[in-house]
């Protein structure tokens, strides 16, 4: 049976369309996904994103165990900083994307996607050989994005704490309308800036409603809207462009593998860039009118197969259609033409360099 958020009854009353997703009942939209996702390129949007897991990593063994099982080097953290990582299987394929929050030098937070919760909750603990203390919260805690530029502006009269102290990828935390202990973070996943609040789920009705109070600049946000809004920023979806059949070379991710330390996956890591990859990520854009889906395939123009569309939608910003996949990597140069495979037809595209959309 799929779990409920804490704003479900919200996402209800408001008539979003509700489906089920990673085993929760999510707002798929409220009033459509170009509306939203326009309004929070332009304005401000909420989305509710309690759905992704947060499992707490503590000890005086914490540190120890972090580092081992992601990628990215936990010792550059300090308190208050928010790092992009992944974690592999011993292939070196990707378990999962996540982000790891320092709390202090025996507490982290990792943050993970709502599918794979409890795929990476037991690898975690599996590979638990020091003896921290590894604990799913997920279900007593409230996650909100607020996301686009207005959102300091909304969400600065409701705390103390100066939201422009928050630099990208860092946290605090304080009170928040009233409700102690909540983590302000300087993170999101739409590109158009933003901070996420997690907090106690016994506050989540309260800072709901404060948010929407006398604040005619928020909107509701769904799924859709927060899927083609990553998709023009390129930031991967697991599911989509990431999977445990992809290391993290081939989807240009290797800025988040630190090579100098041990990590899960690293021998295999060091075969296959000896070896050298036969495909990479890459960005797209269809110069014939069409929409990209998962799945279609990608050709040169010789005709011959070359890779799949993991990840592809109609911009709602740009107006044309985009999208990523993976192909031979002799055929990812940056302006190579190729062509997408869309109800039989191959349509024109041309590879270009990623994000798709520039807020500047």
């Amino acid at each position: 049976m799929d779990r409920r958020t804490p704003f479900y009854f919200f996402h209800q009353s408001l008539n979003a369309k509700i489906v089920s997703f990673a085993g929760f009942l999510m707002p798929m939209h409220y009033q459509g996904v170009n509306f939203e996702h326009n309004h929070v390129r332009n304005n401000v949007g909420v989305f509710d994103v309690s759905h992704m897991a947060q499992i707490m990593i503590t000890g005086s063994k914490a540190f120890d165990l972090v580092q081992y099982v992601t990628t990215n080097d936990v010792s550059k953290l300090i308190n208050g900083k928010v790092q992009y990582s992944c974690i592999l299987n011993k292939e070196g394929g990707v378990i999962d994307d996540l982000l790891v929050y320092r709390i202090h030098a025996e507490s982290y937070m990792l943050v993970v996607n709502a599918s794979n919760a409890q795929k990476d909750f037991d690898w975690i603990c599996m590979n638990n050989q020091v003896g921290a203390h590894v604990e799913n919260i997920t279900s007593s805690r409230g996650l909100l994005a607020i996301q686009g530029p207005f959102s300091l502006k909304v969400l600065q009269p409701f705390t103390d704490i100066n939201l422009n102290n928050i630099p990208y990828y860092s946290f605090k935390m304080g009170s928040f309308a009233s409700c102690s202990d909540v983590i302000i973070s300087n993170t999101g996943y739409t590109g158009s800036g933003g901070f996420e609040l997690y907090m106690d789920k016994k506050h989540a009705e309260h800072i709901w409603k404060k948010l929407f109070t006398n604040n005619d600049e928020l909107q509701p946000i769904g799924l859709a809207a927060r899927d083609t809004l990553r998709l023009e920023m390129g930031y991967c979806l697991y599911g989509n462009d990431l999977q445990e059949d992809i290391n993290p070379i081939e989807a240009k991710l290797s800025w988040i593998v630190h090579m100098e330390k041990d990590f899960i996956g690293k021998k295999a890591l060091l075969a296959y860039v000896s070896d050298n990859s036969s495909k990479c990520l890459v960005g797209f854009v269809l110069e014939d009118r069409g929409i990209p889906r998962k799945n279609y395939e990608i050709f040169n123009k010789n005709s011959n197969k070359i890779g799949y569309v993991t990840s592809g939608t109609m911009s709602p910003s740009l107006k044309l259609g985009l999208g990523m996949g993976y192909v031979l990597k002799k055929d990812a140069s940056i302006g190579n033409q190729i062509f997408i495979c869309v109800r039989g037809k191959h349509l024109k595209a041309k590879i270009v360099k990623m994000p798709f959309y520039d807020k500047k």
